[in-house]
């Protein structure tokens, strides 16, 4: 296995290290002013001004769409994989100025992969110019969504139409006020076989019968996109919108789901590389019983420990891209699982002892550590719970020696 960047992706890292040091880490600050004023003027799913700045001047750049292979570059999942734990130093504001952020590169990739050129048309190449927003609508209130079998929403047929009933929350990215299009999985025949029951279809966010009903906090913290609780009650949508074929719901979202979790775990690694770097200068800057933090045994552990935490995650993440792109999804199943619980835990662990490192302040508005740690903690659930992955891990370890 060859983990080097091609050299295409080499000049995109340089690239986008650069603009990293010169325009988004400058950025923090005056994003985090805005947001502030937005949510204290009762807007606090609007965007920032800074972002949209951002946008534009990476995309001049040509750091735009990059997840993305065949749309102006040649980038792999191995060479996106680095690009993408760069943006995690930043999670706020890089992925989104690169056009990368979540959940639309999951939902591009479906309509690239599933939509009708109708359907790329009308979402895909706004999408893709970075102009609306979408959300994903899988997960329910009512049921163990780790086992998406148990989907509960009906999308029935009703002639040259379908009619959608129930409820989704964390529908992540449907508070944004960009938000226009949802991707909804549901049942569409609770009769067939189990992982062929479910179907998904594209539902314009201002359809009637659509109600974002709330927003729900992560530990506290209001996401500018928003996790939204939304209800369709009686939503009517032609069968246009169908994304591939009835029963194939299941099958897609497992599509989705593979690069998008080598995605979320190597932007899960420059935050856990962010809080590193910041535990060091903390460790270099304070001292306690009379000498530097970073020459206190137990900082030292930290640190050595930390780097080491992070190398082996990162080498295995990697092999996961590596084996997408070499042999597929499907054959690296037992590797994408494997990364959504090791790196998630291993990134917790750095941003905890950083946090520790910095006392108060590290609980605190003045670090980005808590907000950090938040989203990590969170990432143990997002695309499902560390538990279904260690049971597919195991199933994949003993299902060859009974069969």
């Amino acid at each position: 296995m060859d983990f080097s960047l091609s050299p295409q992706a080499s000049d995109y890292a340089a690239q986008l290290n650069q603009f990293m040091s010169s325009e988004v880490f400058p950025a923090e600050s005056t994003y985090h002013k805005q947001r502030s004023e937005l949510v204290a003027a009762g807007k606090p799913h609007a965007l920032p001004p800074v972002v949209e700045e951002l946008k534009k001047k990476a995309r001049s750049r040509g750091l735009w769409n990059l997840f993305l292979p065949g749309h102006g570059h040649p980038l792999n999942v191995t060479d996106y994989a680095s690009l993408a734990e760069i943006t995690g130093w930043s999670p706020d504001l890089a992925p989104e100025a690169l056009n990368c952020s979540a959940p639309d590169t999951g939902n591009m990739e479906v309509l690239e992969m599933f939509g009708t050129e109708a359907q790329k048309k009308e979402w895909l190449e706004p999408l893709l110019n970075g102009e609306i927003r979408s959300g994903f609508a899988m997960t329910e209130p009512d049921v163990a969504s780790s086992d998406a079998r148990n989907i509960a929403t009906e999308i029935k047929n009703d002639g040259d139409h379908y009619i959608i009933n129930g409820v989704k929350w964390w529908t992540t990215g449907a508070m944004d006020p960009r938000c226009a299009i949802l991707i909804v999985m549901g049942k569409t025949n609770p009769d067939a076989e189990e992982h062929k029951q479910q179907s998904m279809v594209l539902v314009p966010i201002n359809t009637p019968g659509v109600e974002v009903r709330r927003n729900l906090t992560v530990f506290g913290y209001v996401d500018q996109h928003g996790h939204a609780e939304i209800s369709f009650s009686h939503v009517r949508v032609p069968k246009s919108h169908l994304i591939g074929g009835e029963g194939e719901g299941f099958a897609i979202a497992q599509a989705r789901l593979g690069p998008g979790r080598v995605h979320h775990c190597m932007r899960a690694i420059g935050m856990a590389e962010r809080a590193l770097s910041l535990m060091v200068d903390r460790s270099l800057e304070r001292n306690a019983f009379g000498k530097e933090l970073a020459r206190q045994g137990v900082i030292q552990d930290w640190i050595a420990r930390s780097r080491i935490d992070i190398e082996q995650a990162r080498l295995l993440v990697l092999k996961a891209a590596w084996i997408i792109d070499n042999q597929g999804a499907k054959a690296a199943r037992k590797e994408i699982a494997a990364i959504k619980v090791v790196v998630p835990e291993m990134a917790e662990r750095v941003i905890d002892r950083a946090i520790q490192a910095f006392g108060g302040a590290g609980v605190s508005q003045d670090t980005p550590l808590a907000s950090l740690y938040a989203g990590i903690r969170a990432l143990r659930i997002v695309d499902g719970p560390t538990e279904v992955h260690i049971r597919d891990i195991a199933r994949l370890e003993i299902k060859p020696r009974i069969s």
